[in-house]
């Protein structure tokens, strides 16, 4: 078996539930929140740096890694975990998403779709096939089907289009990844598509089962359409989706939104929230958040979070870590990257324990929406 999935414990008043995951490359532990290392890199840490935050799976982009250094190059330097150090789980998105924010670089075709490299421009292909042979060549524990992500609030036509694409890409990708991954040593997910139109994604999720895939991963969400719309549809298809597979919500997120997400039955996250802020200067505490770029940080004597035990908060002060900023030294990213990390592993933990405890649903996440959003549009 490529990955084995196993239930420990579900709450006594929601949907969530506490569960392990093996793979070849060790186990992780759900519901898991996946930091992102999209070019094979999380940003500014090391692998040692993020083992020690908790984390215990994270994912690498393969639309960024099949354009440097390529899978095939990857796959001569021993798969993904040797050539990056992190020998634990790894995940590998299809490269679906990125190639279809690309709207003004690509065209989209009954087979794949044909960009422009943001690089150096030259012209590539990448469909259902291409993506199974670059996720084989990367070697990630678990790969992702080729979807077609749709718009936040597109026209009717253009999700139709879009979940029956990707359903037809399913099928090929099933089929493509049985023919490279002839020994069972990689999962494949498929993706759920459908908008918040929820009797679509539940046409979605019919399909994807029909074919068969190891998990299903909720696709689409977290791209505007906010956290009452996104709840509202998690509401309308984590009901009908297996109770024997993971369930992972891909670009989530927010804590909030993760524990909402979590009460519904979702076991997987992802998302770059916490390095993308950490190197902006915006630290994540149990206190709220903090802009470390504020003078009133100048002369802090404080940890950026008391009750952190990472060693950001151990060993410097917000004062330091303004300084860092000020100066443009490497070493502030890097910190608040790591705390921020930690936070969110922290977070994991918390909701872990109180589905133990059968109290997830009196637990509730900071509504720190606002401040991202003000950080991330001055930076």
């Amino acid at each position: 078996m490529s990955i084995h999935f196993t239930v420990e414990h579900t709450d006594a008043h929601t949907a969530g539930r506490t569960g392990r995951i093996s793979t070849l490359w060790g186990e992780f532990e759900t519901p898991a929140f996946m930091p992102v290392g999209t070019r094979g890199s999380v940003k500014g840490l090391t692998p040692r740096m993020i083992r020690d935050t908790g984390s215990q799976i994270i994912l690498a982009n393969t639309y960024h890694l099949m354009l440097r250094p390529g899978g095939a190059a990857v796959a001569e330097l021993g798969g993904l975990q040797t050539f990056t150090g992190w020998r634990g789980p790894m995940l590998t998105d299809s490269g679906g998403f990125q190639v279809f924010s690309l709207s003004d670089l690509r065209d989209l075709g009954p087979d794949g779709v044909v960009f422009k490299s943001h690089l150096d421009g030259r012209r590539i292909e990448l469909g259902p096939r291409e993506s199974m042979l670059v996720q084989y060549q990367l070697g990630a524990d678990i790969a992702m089907a080729f979807d077609d992500c749709p718009p936040v609030d597109c026209p009717t036509d253009r999700l139709d289009a879009a979940i029956e694409r990707t359903i037809r890409w399913a099928r090929i990708c099933r089929q493509e990844h049985d023919r490279l991954d002839a020994h069972n040593r990689q999962a494949l997910f498929g993706i759920l598509q459908g908008g918040t139109d929820t009797h679509r994604r539940q046409h979605c999720l019919t399909e994807l089962q029909s074919i068969g895939f190891d998990g299903y991963a909720i696709g689409g969400l977290a791209v505007g359409e906010g956290h009452t719309r996104m709840v509202q549809t998690l509401d309308g298809i984590c009901p009908h989706m297996p109770g024997d597979k993971p369930r992972y919500l891909m670009g989530v997120g927010y804590p909030k939104d993760i524990i909402e997400a979590v009460k519904r039955g979702v076991d997987m996250f992802d998302c770059v929230l916490p390095t993308r802020n950490g190197r902006n200067g915006l630290a994540f505490t149990s206190h709220g958040v903090c802009r470390l770029r504020n003078a009133q940080y100048a002369v802090d004597k404080r940890p950026l979070d008391d009750a952190c035990d990472c060693m950001c908060c151990r060993e410097f002060s917000r004062g330091y870590l303004r300084h860092l900023f000020s100066v443009g030294e490497m070493l502030g990213p890097t910190l608040v990257s790591l705390h921020n990390v930690r936070y969110f592993q922290r977070l994991m933990l918390d909701i872990r324990a109180a589905i133990r405890d059968n109290n997830l649903s009196v637990l509730a996440g900071p509504d720190i929406s606002a401040a991202v959003d003000q950080v991330e549009e001055s930076a």
